[in-house]
């Protein structure tokens, strides 16, 4: 990379109208970690911090033009998946990606939002895990994906491991299970398919964790995108999102966003 270019990062994901989640909370995070940050938008969904109102997914012609319009002309150093929403914007997603050789991807398996509404038909768990999974550098799921994608129970850190080499089995070269929702601390495990490294932050007490997992992701797919190793950019992705939640600020009456430029904004 020249010295006077900027690393581009490519979110393919849902758009939160309530600016926690999706698109909004990717773009929000490249821009923390100084990287240019470019969309696909996959499906507009009628959202706040008391859950998701409503969903109109994007016709898949509609997803891959963007991706087109994105990699042909600008390029990305990483690109990032969050919600796909079906089987056909998966197998869209994952052609386009195939076809344009894209090697730095991070795979946010997004299921459901922080309310427990679904954004990802039930159908399309198997689409996801065998269409796209085995694309991925980085797979990001949480206890519940990783249950889902695993079948494997996620309730310990031992399970959590088991889970990871059985989503590890399915393709990605690396795989982060997060621990925010299990355990006493918030520790995420990560699998290379052959060691183990843990990744530990204390808990933080908060209702503002709304966007954590598409906040999480992205910081990989950003730090990927500077250059850095899986490895570093997993310890600073932790380390971003445990910031950001600890420093987050209330906004609506539900599940709160994280604060995203908690670097500059006091």
């Amino acid at each position: 990379m020249s010295a006077d270019r900027k690393p581009v990062a490519l979110t393919i994901a849902g758009s939160d109208s309530g600016g926690g989640a999706g698109i909004q909370a990717d773009l929000k995070t490249f821009a923390a970690f100084g990287v240019y940050g470019a969309s696909a938008v996959t499906a507009v969904t009628a959202q706040n911090t008391l859950g998701v109102t409503a969903v109109h997914e994007v016709p898949p012609d509609v997803a891959q033009a963007q991706i087109d319009a994105v990699l042909s002309d600008i390029g990305a150093d990483a690109v990032k998946t969050g919600m796909l929403a079906s089987v056909p914007i998966i197998e869209a997603v994952a052609d386009r990606l195939e076809r344009r050789a894209v090697q730095c991807l991070v795979v946010d398996p997004v299921m459901t939002a922080k309310g427990g509404d679904r954004l990802l038909r039930e159908d399309a768990v198997g689409a996801l895990a065998s269409r796209l999974l085995p694309l991925a550098l980085v797979a990001t799921p949480n206890a519940s994906e990783a249950e889902a994608l695993s079948g494997c129970p996620v309730r310990t850190m031992e399970q959590a491991r088991e889970a990871a080499r059985a989503i590890h089995a399915l393709g990605p070269r690396r795989v982060v299970v997060k621990g925010g929702h299990f355990g006493e601390d918030a520790v995420d495990v990560l699998y290379d398919g052959a060691a183990f490294e843990e990744f530990p932050a204390r808990r933080i007490a908060t209702s503002n964790t709304h966007g954590t997992g598409c906040t999480f992701a992205s910081a990989v797919a950003a730090a990927l995108a500077h250059g850095d190793s899986v490895e570093s950019a997993v310890a600073q992705a932790k380390a971003y999102v445990t910031a950001a939640i600890a420093s987050a600020f209330p906004v609506g009456a539900g599940h709160g966003p994280l604060n995203h430029f908690h670097r500059w904004w006091t």
